[in-house]
C-alpha cells in the first residue's frame, strides 16, 4: 500500500529510502518504521549497544518574550520553577476537564525563552492553545521544519555522541545529567530519550541533519549499533511503561488515570486543567493504567478487553511482544472498583481467545536512564 501523497518528509527521508527502510505514515509524516534487519534487531541494538532514530516528526515550538518561562509554567502541568536554565522537563498540556491534549518536553533556555517539543500530530493544536493564551510580548514560533531531531540511545550512546561531535574531554557533553542540555556549536544535545536506556536527543539544523546522521551511522556500525525505526521505539517505550499519546494518554485519559501525576505541579496556583485534576486526585480516579505481562502464548494489542472472573474490568491501551522478555506485554486501563493490584491474574481477550496475564508495575525491564 502506498503512502498518502501529502505526508511531510523528514530531512533524512532519502537516507531512509536508500537504507531500504519500511516507511509509514505517523502524525502526518512519512517516517521509517523499520529497516531490513527488522524491529527486534533494532530493539536489541538499543538495549545492548546503540541505536540511532530519526524523530524529526516531533514538533518544535519556540516561545520567546519577557516572562516566556513564567507564561509556559502557567499553562503546562509540570513546575518549570523546579529546574534551571540548561535543563529540560517532561510535562503535559491538558484540557480544562483534565484530559491530555499532548505530552511534551520543554527546554528551559532562560526566563525569556523556552523550546517546546510536542508530538507531531498535536504540535499545531499545542501551538494554537499557547497563542490563544499568550499575553502581549510573547511570541510562539513554529520551527517544526527548521530542526531535525536525532535520538542516540543505548549503553554506548555516550561514546558515540562524544566521538561524532568531537567533544570528548573533561567538559564532555556526554557527561550531562539526565534531562540537562547543552549546545555543541549549532547542535543542541539533551540527555533524554524514550527507550529507558542511557541516551541523547540531538536537535540539529535541518540543513545539517544528513551529515550528522551519516556520521552517527558510521560510528554506530563500528560499535555494533544500527539505525532504528519507530517500530523499535514503540517496543522499547512499552517495555518501560512510557505512555504514548493517543493510546495511554488522550483528551479522555487524564494524567491521574495514566499514572502521570508525577508530571503535575500540584502546588502551582495555575495551569490548564488544574481544578479538574485536583478534584480527580482527591476523589481517586475511576480507572488506572496498569502493566500486564502475558503468562501464556499470545500478543496483546491496543483495544482488547481485560477480564477477571469473566467480567470486563478494563481495556488494553498499548500492547506488543517484548523482545527483551520474549513474551507479550501491555498497558491497560483497569477499573479502580475491580480492586486489581500487582501480582493479580487477569485475562485478555485476544480476538476471542483468552490470554492469561499478571498485573505488574512498570517498567517491565530495568531502566538505565539515570
Amino acid at each position: 500500500m502506498s503512502e498518502p501523497a501529502d505526508l511531510l518528509a523528514s530531512p533524512l527521508h532519502d537516507r531512509h529510502v536508500a537504507l531500504g527502510a519500511t516507511m509509514g505514515a505517523f502524525g502526518g509524516w512519512s517516517m521509517p518504521l523499520s529497516y531490513p534487519d527488522g524491529t527486534v534487531a533494532e530493539h536489541t541494538a538499543v538495549r545492548e549497544t546503540v541505536g540511532i532514530f530519526d524523530v524529526s516528526h516531533l514538533g518544535k515550538l519556540s516561545i520567546t518574550g519577557p516572562g516566556a518561562a513564567e507564561f509556559v509554567n502557567s499553562c503546562l502541568t509540570a513546575d518549570l520553577g523546579k529546574i534551571s536554565p540548561g535543563h529540560a522537563q517532561y510535562t503535559l498540556a491538558c484540557t480544562e476537564s483534565g484530559g491530555v491534549v499532548d505530552d511534551l518536553i520543554v527546554y528551559l533556555v532562560g526566563p525569556d525563552e523556552v523550546l517546546a517539543v510536542p508530538n507531531a500530530a498535536n504540535a499545531a493544536e499545542v501551538a494554537d492553545r499557547l497563542r490563544a493564551a499568550a499575553p502581549a510580548g510573547i511570541t510562539i514560533t513554529d520551527r517544526h521544519r527548521d530542526i531535525a531531531v536525532l535520538a542516540v540511545q543505548g549503553p554506548r550512546s555516550a561514546e558515540l555522541v562524544s566521538t561524532v561531535l568531537g567533544i570528548a574531554g573533561s567538559a564532555s557533553l556526554a557527561d550531562l545529567d539526565y534531562m540537562a542540555f547543552a549546545d555543541a556549536g549549532r547542535i543542541r544535545v539533551c540527555r533524554t530519550g524514550y527507550t529507558g536506556e542511557h541516551g541523547y536527543e540531538l536537535l540539529v539544523p535541518a540543513a545539517e541533519a544528513a551529515a550528522v546522521w551519516d556520521a552517527l551511522l558510521t560510528g554506530a556500525a563500528a560499535l555494533g549499533g544500527r539505525p532504528a525505526g519507530l517500530g523499535a521505539r514503540d517496543t522499547l517505550r512499552t517495555e518501560m511503561g512510557y505512555p504514548l499519546h493517543g493510546q495511554d494518554l488522550s483528551p479522555e485519559i487524564s494524567p491521574v488515570q495514566a499514572g502521570s501525576g508525577w508530571a503535575v505541579g500540584w502546588s502551582k496556583p495555575a495551569f490548564w486543567g488544574r481544578d479538574a485534576l485536583v478534584a480527580e486526585k482527591a476523589a481517586g480516579p475511576v480507572r488506572r493504567l496498569r502493566g500486564l505481562r502475558a503468562t501464556g502464548r499470545g500478543v496483546p494489542r491496543p483495544g482488547m478487553d481485560v477480564l477477571r472472573d469473566g467480567q470486563r474490568i478494563g481495556v488494553t491501551t498499548s500492547g506488543t511482544f517484548s523482545p527483551t522478555l520474549k513474551t507479550g506485554i501491555a498497558l491497560a486501563l483497569i477499573d479502580s472498583a475491580a480492586g486489581v493490584g500487582p501480582d493479580d491474574t487477569v485475562t485478555i481477550d485476544v480476538r476471542g481467545r483468552s490470554l492469561d496475564a499478571t498485573v505488574v508495575r512498570p517498567p517491565f525491564v530495568a531502566s538505565h536512564v539515570r
